[in-house]
């Protein structure tokens, strides 16, 4: 039986505190993992520079002519983290046989790597790497990360509870998520769509070795909008719906005002009435907003620009690129 090719991918941004102690973490455990025999040696793991201000690449390209191991891939400027682990994936993609991609501050169980593989063998293209508890999450990052899963799964989105980017796939999956083009990522939710026989492995998540979070709550906001209307279009039928209920509302205090006019019960207020303005304009502004964002996700969706562009790469033979082939 030949042994697969494993490539562990990891987006990096400005982690240049923290790579010179977790890459030692990934390069242990490729080494682990070949003399278990469960993993070819030509596995690698491969490190995807989006863009950092620091000097991230240049610890990159180090390790790279440190350890034959390591391989490193630089985006032209800095594409978010979807993008630049899609950037890895799709490169990882023309060597590996199977994928892991894992961020890089050590937070998540790289031991899980195991049984990810054991589940590939039997048969999975797909593992999900699920967190079995939160406990080292703050009360209010806690309560809002599982609301956002809830929301999601109330939405329609097919998402995996308390699974974020930790996961395998193998070479056949990553073809199938290759055919997806669109220009908004949400890859928690596309890759359940991919298919394929899944299973999910649980672990435990630590605090991070070294650095600083890179996702504030603003950014967290705007990934969970941004999850969400790429996944569905509920919150558009919600507005519709929305709309259906203060039409019924609107005829009703018709009638109530056409009747105490008939019945000269009328009184002057302008109270009333500046709620009623600006509960209505509240309404309307808000129903533009989400609207809004849906036609900005089209416009982006019909540019067709590339979701990423490679500047450099320590591969032997390098092979840019605008986006997968």
């Amino acid at each position: 039986m030949t042994l697969p090719i494993l490539y562990i991918v990891i987006p990096c941004y400005n982690e240049q505190e923290v790579l010179p102690i977790t890459s030692k973490l990934f390069s242990d455990k490729i080494l682990q993992l070949t003399n278990q025999g469960k993993i070819s040696p030509n596995s690698k793991v491969l490190f995807v520079n989006d863009g950092s201000k620091d000097s991230t690449w240049q610890v990159i390209c180090g390790l790279c002519n440190e350890n034959p191991v390591f391989q490193g891939v630089c985006l032209s400027r800095n594409r978010g983290h979807q993008n630049a682990l899609l950037a890895g994936l799709m490169t990882a993609r023309r060597y590996a046989d199977v994928t892991i991609s894992i961020d890089c501050d050590g937070q998540d169980d790289i031991n899980a790597m195991d049984k990810m593989l054991d589940e590939y063998t039997d048969g999975c293209d797909v593992v999900y790497g699920v967190r079995s508890k939160r406990e080292t999450d703050t009360w209010f990052k806690r309560t809002t990360a599982e609301g956002f899963y809830k929301v999601m799964k109330s939405l329609g989105a097919d998402v995996v509870f308390n699974h974020a980017d930790y996961r395998l796939m193998s070479r056949r999956a990553l073809d199938g998520l290759a055919s997806f083009h669109e220009v908004n990522l949400f890859l928690r939710g596309l890759v359940p769509l991919v298919g394929y026989h899944y299973s999910s492995v649980y672990y435990e998540r630590a605090e991070r070795i070294a650095g600083e979070s890179h996702y504030p709550l603003k950014k967290m906001l705007s990934f969970a909008f941004d999850g969400i209307t790429s996944l569905s279009i509920k919150p558009i039928r919600i507005i519709t719906g929305l709309g259906f209920f203060i039409s019924l509302c609107s005829i009703l205090g018709i009638v109530w005002v056409l009747a105490t006019k008939l019945f000269g019960l009328t009184v002057s207020g302008w109270t009333s009435m500046l709620c009623a303005i600006f509960f209505m304009g509240g309404v309307q502004l808000l129903c533009l907003g989400v609207i809004g964002e849906y036609i900005g996700k089209i416009y982006n969706e019909t540019k067709r620009r590339p979701r990423f562009i490679i500047k450099e790469t320590t591969f032997e033979e390098e092979h840019h690129t605008n986006d997968y082939e």
